[in-house]
């Protein structure tokens, strides 16, 4: 069982499929209370179903700053205090660079930048409002490490929400909120398998991934969990890598 986590409060944000529905189930099996939100009404009906009342949510505009205001007060009263924010709401669009449309290249940036700002402030506030704290763990991608080709609006989000972390790390740290964030790799998720076909899956495993194989879901919701737990007490302003070892290669 992992520690600090049975009966804490997480909200936990793009929380309706993939990653952020694995992240859900964890967190139950550890014993904590979960809200989460997804960007469609009928994506939390769906998503909630899977859980028979254990879980409640709501659907909510991550760019919104007036929606996300109303997405942590909902969250706060139904959890009674948000513990842990498993901030993970984020879209990708592939397209070269010279051909990347603003329109795309903004909606992506307002998403997964601005997105992330605003849940993650939402949210600090509240946990400093009492004085007690708690972790925040940002959803980042080894693309905020290196330059994949085709994706320069997701690439320059994901840079971005690395440097977020560390900056809310060294500013929210001495006021007892522990921030890191999340690196995953090449995740088998409904969101990458938009994106790419089975035979580009396999190629893509056999020649970027040391480990020949595609992440689970389930794997980065355990580095979401571990991050969040008081088994990372000490762990701050971190970027944890989740993929197999994609950026071991040179």
């Amino acid at each position: 069982m992992t520690t600090g986590i049975r009966d804490k409060g997480v909200l936990i944000s793009g929380g309706t499929s993939g990653i952020g529905l694995a992240t859900a189930r964890r967190f139950l099996e550890e014993g904590a209370r979960v809200y989460l939100s997804g960007a469609t009404d009928e994506d939390v009906e769906k998503a909630l179903a899977d859980f028979d009342g254990s879980v409640d949510g709501v659907a909510a505009d991550v760019t919104d700053e007036r929606a996300v205001a109303g997405l942590a007060e909902r969250a706060g009263a139904f959890l009674g205090r948000i513990d842990v924010l498993i901030n993970n709401a984020g879209i990708a669009r592939k397209s070269a660079f010279l051909d990347t449309d603003v329109a795309a290249w903004d909606h992506t940036i307002a998403v997964n930048l601005r997105g992330m700002f605003l849940v993650a402030q939402a949210v600090a506030r509240s946990m400093l409002a009492d004085g007690r704290g708690g972790a925040i763990v940002n959803m980042a991608s080894t693309n905020a490490l290196g330059g994949e080709e085709d994706f320069a609006g997701y690439n320059a989000s994901k840079g971005g929400v690395l440097q977020l972390t560390r900056t809310m790390a060294v500013e929210l740290g001495p006021q007892g909120v522990r921030v890191n964030c999340v690196c995953p790799g090449f995740i088998d998720t409904p969101l990458n398998r938009a994106l790419a076909t089975e035979e580009e899956f396999e190629a893509y495993e056999r020649e970027r991934i040391p480990l020949r194989r595609r992440g689970r879901p389930e794997e980065v919701a355990s580095a979401y969990l571990f991050l969040a737990s008081d088994d990372a007490s000490f762990v701050h302003g971190a970027a944890l890598v989740v993929d197999g070892g994609q950026t071991a290669v040179m």
